[in-house]
C-alpha cells in the first residue's frame, strides 16, 4: 500500500507577510541550454527529467509541475524555488540551479543537482537489515540538514524516504519542498504532507503546529531503516492515530494535557479501554536490542514522542549520545559550485518568502 500526499498550503496573511517579507532572486534560464532529456519519475503532480547541461555537460534534474485543469503550476514552482533558493548551502538539501522556462510553450521547470536514487528506491532493494552504523550516519545527516532548515525558518512538512536522495557520495539530502512552509508566516497551518509520516499533532488539526512535525517525519524515517517498512500504516487519519498509540500507548493528562480535549479523543471512548489494556508503549518489541542499541532507542524515542513539547528538536537530538562517535565527522563546506544556466543575458525570477 502507498501513502497519499495531501497538499494544503498555509493561508496568507497579507498584512503579516508585508512586515516580513523578504525578496529573493531566483536565475531564470531556458530549457534551450539542456539536451538528452529522460524521465526519472512521473505522477499526478508532474514528472521529474533528467537532462545534461549542453555547456558543461553536467547531469541536471528538472522537475515539471500540473495544476488540476492543465495549468503548469508555475506559482507552486516558484513558490519552491524560493524554498530551494533560501536553503543553499545547506549541503543536506538537493542543490539548486535555478528555473528554466521552454521558449516553445513558457512552461517553467525547477532545475537541480541529479543527486541519486531516492531513499524509498534503496530500501526496496535492500535484502538485509542495515547496520545500525549505516543508520547512525544517515540520521545524523539528516537531523543536521533539518536543524539548518529550521534555522532558516522553513518547515519541510513531507519529509518520507520518496524525498529522500542517497548520492554516490553517500550523502543523503531533502528534495521536494513543494509542501514546505515559512515559519514566519502566522498560523493557522492545514495538514500537508503524507498520511504515514504525519506528527500526531498535524494529524489532530492542531493549527499551530511547528518544526517538530518535521522531527517526528525523521523519526519514521529511522523505524523505516532499522525495520525495513513504514512504521504506521494507517488507511486515514483515524487510523493512522490509532497506529501509532497502538504502538506508542494512548496519551494522557500526565504525558500529553491538550490531547484528552480534541474532538479525536472526545469521540474516541474506547481509547480509554485501550490505555487501561496496554500499558504504555511497545516500541521496544518492535525494536528490541538485537536490532537498536539502547541509546539509539532512547534517541527513536525522543523523535517519537507523541507530546510536542516533549519531543526533541533537531538540535538537541545531535547532541544525544549516540551520534558521539560521529561528531567529529565534518559537515561539507558546500556544493559544488553551480554553474551558471545559460550564458546569454537572464531574465530573473523575484519571489517573497
Amino acid at each position: 500500500m502507498a501513502a497519499c500526499a495531501v497538499e494544503a498550503a498555509a493561508p496568507r496573511h497579507a498584512a503579516a507577510r508585508q512586515a516580513r517579507k523578504r525578496t529573493r532572486v531566483v536565475a531564470m534560464g531556458t530549457t534551450d541550454d539542456y539536451e538528452g532529456a529522460c524521465c526519472l519519475g512521473e505522477g499526478a503532480f508532474g514528472a521529474v527529467v533528467m537532462a545534461r547541461h549542453r555547456g558543461t555537460g553536467r547531469a541536471v534534474a528538472m522537475k515539471y509541475l500540473r495544476e488540476p485543469g492543465g495549468g503548469g503550476g508555475h506559482a507552486a514552482l516558484l513558490q519552491e524555488a524560493c524554498f530551494l533558493e533560501a536553503c543553499a548551502g545547506n549541503p543536506f538539501v538537493v542543490g539548486f540551479h535555478g528555473l528554466a522556462r521552454d521558449p516553445a510553450t513558457a512552461e517553467l521547470c525547477l532545475v537541480m543537482d541529479c543527486a541519486g536514487q531516492s531513499l524509498h528506491d534503496a530500501l526496496l532493494g535492500q535484502r538485509h537489515p542495515l547496520p545500525e552504523d549505516t543508520v547512525r550516519a544517515a540520521m545524523w545527516q539528516l537531523l543536521t540538514g533539518a536543524k539548518r532548515m529550521h534555522g532558516g525558518h522553513i518547515i519541510h512538512r513531507d519529509i518520507k524516504p520518496a524525498n529522500i536522495l542517497v548520492g554516490g557520495d553517500q550523502i543523503v539530502r531533502f528534495c521536494d519542498l513543494g509542501l514546505a512552509v515559512c515559519m514566519a508566516e502566522p498560523p493557522p497551518y492545514k495538514a500537508a504532507g503524507t498520511m504515514w509520516y504525519m506528527a500526531p499533532e498535524m494529524l489532530l488539526g492542531k493549527p499551530d503546529y511547528d518544526a517538530l512535525v518535521d522531527v517526528w517525519s525523521l523519526g519514521c524515517v529511522m523505524a523505516e531503516l532499522i525495520g525495513g517498512d513504514a512504521l504506521f500504516q494507517g488507511i486515514d487519519y483515524e487510523d493512522q492515530l490509532c497506529e501509532i498509540f497502538g504502538v506508542l500507548g494512548v496519551p494522557d493528562d500526565a504525558t500529553w494535557p491538550w490531547f484528552s480535549a480534541t474532538a479525536f479523543a472526545a469521540g474516541m471512548p474506547e481509547l480509554e479501554k485501550q490505555r487501561r489494556r496496554c500499558k504504555g508503549s511497545v516500541l521496544r518489541c518492535v525494536f528490541p536490542e538485537s536490532k537498536l542499541s539502547e541509546e539509539g532507542f532512547d534517541l527513536l524515542s525522543g523523535l517519537l514522542t507523541c507530546n510536542p513539547d516533549k519531543r526533541l528538536t533537531a538540535a538537541a537530538a545531535l547532541r544525544h549520545p549516540w551520534f558521539s562517535k560521529i561528531q567529529s565527522q565534518e559537515v561539507p563546506k558546500k556544493e559544488e559550485a553551480v554553474s551558471p544556466l545559460p550564458k546569454r543575458p537572464r531574465r530573473h525570477a523575484v519571489c517573497a518568502t
